[in-house]
């Protein structure tokens, strides 16, 4: 998929673990996995947003596009 999901970058800069920003945003530790492995199909515009008001960051910063091969999606 030509979507990347660096929540993983962000959790660094932050010094913040995986449990902590699922509390703070409000989902489940499973579904935050599911987002930042990449194995995510959707997001809504309300988990990202709590996401980045929780890391204090843009959309950009969690997410970003890379030139792919056409049959990943």
């Amino acid at each position: 998929m030509p979507i990347v999901v660096d929540i993983d970058v962000m959790l660094a800069r932050r010094k913040m673990s995986v449990g902590e920003l699922a509390d703070r945003v409000g989902i489940t530790p499973a579904n935050l996995a599911v987002l930042k492995n990449g194995r995510a199909k959707a997001v809504r515009f309300t988990t990202l947003a709590a996401l980045c008001e929780v890391l204090e960051c843009q959309p950009g910063d969690l997410l970003r596009w890379e030139a792919g091969d056409a049959a990943d999606g």
